[in-house]
């Protein structure tokens, strides 16, 4: 997109001079005589960049250039002033001012300075998006995945974040639910408050309740002092109910009475204490089963599955295999040191069922790379038995995927060579096995297989001579 440039001085004749000149660059330019339009200019429709007069009536640009760190801090603000004095200068790079203009200037020098300002905000924010992504990949990196599944999962997550809609997660175990949920919270304007997280089947019934709700001082035999329950302990942020289809009946009742007056009462108190949640709860029961046999209650139900998240099982996203293998060993390679894997290797992991989903995925990875000393995972280094062919292969792969899982085996390991030719080796690579399909397709006619391929003739000579090819092999009999 074109760059907006903000302008702002008392003198018009500069001001015309400037907006011509930054317009024959290629930005779009606007214009001001003032500090006070100039920075209701900028609350209008910020601009990518903002060049200041320090001398102008009422407002004058130093004021401005404070205004506008204090609200935008990342736009970049040039000062300019025909009183060039070092008091000045210092004061306005004090006050973050990227730099300093002193009149009467080239026209070239300021469309230099102003290309290298833009630069430099681009970079700063490149390197805060990388920082933000490298910190989120850890917490939600089994999340990866190319998937059309896993897209709307995406996809869901971005429409429901800002909300404070219950959701229910569905899906096998270990196919990453907390980890939507995090990522859901993450995303949410509750997003730096408290993140909760309760399993139902890992706690006893006869705790659960005082995990939920807390207990005061002698509520029983145990109960030496108060303690705060996890509902009261996410307020303000996210409560995350894992296994909620193993809750105890008789604990439903209260959890559903919690959600819907939002006060709560510890085991052996009187008092209701009023809570903030948003609440995410997940299962990989069937639970419209367990409604029909009456172990869970219809109205709890409705209550929680107001948006439905359904995660599918790795087995069923086979494509996402290799990106999820990458993502465990940059993961653990710090730890216990970097490893490739082998391409048969790959197709077992691959071909394999995962009953225990990505968790189980990250477990073998580990230990592979544990057992791999030699720094190449091999077949038998997985505790998981050889696969069929066939099953080796994912079946919703495009070829786009299936090319990229043989260039990453083929690129793996170089990032120490200084040169390997790669580009010219992979272009050969692809273009004669395109050349020979497009041959075979026109029976080795030569003027159609050009026009197939947008080049001409004398190229496509030149190619199938380069990599050995018979046109005549080709040839109808």
């Amino acid at each position: 997109m074109t760059a907006r440039l903000l302008v702002a001085d008392d003198e018009e004749s500069l001001r015309w001079v400037l907006e011509k000149a930054l317009r024959k660059a290629g930005y779009d330019v606007t214009a001001v005589a003032d500090g006070e339009q100039a920075l209701r200019a900028f609350e209008a429709e910020p601009y990518d960049l903002v060049l200041v007069d320090v001398r102008m009536p009422g407002l004058d640009g130093l004021a401005v250039l404070a205004r506008l760190r204090e609200r935008w801090p990342d736009v970049p603000v040039v000062v300019m002033t025909a009183h060039g004095t070092m008091d000045t200068a210092i004061q306005a790079m004090q006050r973050g001012a990227y730099d300093y203009l002193a009149k009467p200037f080239d026209l070239d020098e300021v469309v230099l300075l102003v290309e290298r300002a833009l630069t430099a905000r681009r970079l700063s924010q490149e390197v805060t998006q990388l920082k933000t992504g490298l910190s989120e990949v850890w917490e939600f990196g089994a999340l990866i995945g190319r998937h059309p599944r896993m897209q709307d999962v995406y996809k869901t997550i971005g429409r429901i974040a800002g909300s404070d809609v219950t959701v229910l997660l569905r899906g096998e175990s270990g196919t990453g639910k907390e980890l939507v949920a995090r990522a859901i919270h993450h995303y949410s304007r509750r997003a730096g408050r408290p993140f909760v997280a309760v399993s139902c089947a890992a706690i006893p019934g006869t705790l659960l309740e005082s995990e939920l709700f807390g207990h005061e001082r002698g509520a029983f035999t145990d109960a030496k002092e108060r303690k705060l329950g996890k509902l009261e302990l996410a307020h303000g942020g996210t409560f995350y109910l894992d296994e909620v289809g193993d809750m105890p009946l008789e604990l439903q009742a209260k959890l559903l009475r919690a959600l819907q007056e939002r006060t709560i009462e510890r085991v052996g108190g009187r008092e209701s204490i009023r809570i903030d949640v948003r609440v995410l709860a997940a299962t990989n029961r069937d639970l419209e089963v367990l409604m029909r046999e009456q172990r869970f209650r219809e109205d709890l139900y409705y209550r929680l599955n107001v948006v439905t998240v359904n995660l599918p099982p790795l087995r069923e996203r086979r494509r996402d295999i290799p990106l999820l293998v990458e993502h465990f060993l940059a993961k653990y390679g710090a730890e216990l040191g970097e490893r490739v894997v082998a391409p048969d290797a790959l197709d077992r992991l691959v071909g394999y069922q995962w009953p225990g989903n990505v968790r189980e995925l990250e477990n073998v990875v580990q230990r592979a790379i544990v057992m791999a000393t030699g720094g190449v995972i091999l077949p038998e280094h997985l505790p998981i038995g050889p696969v069929s062919a066939a099953a080796s292969v994912a079946v919703d792969a495009s070829l786009e995927e299936i090319v990229e899982r043989k260039l990453i085996e083929c690129v793996r390991g170089l990032r120490q060579h200084a040169s390997a030719n790669l580009y010219e080796l992979m272009i050969g690579l692809v273009e004669k096995p395109l050349l020979r399909a497009v041959m075979r397709e026109t029976a080795g006619n030569q003027l159609r297989a050009a026009q197939i391929l947008g080049i001409n003739r004398n190229t496509l000579r030149k190619k199938l001579t380069e990599h050995g090819i018979d046109p005549a092999e080709f040839e109808s009999r």
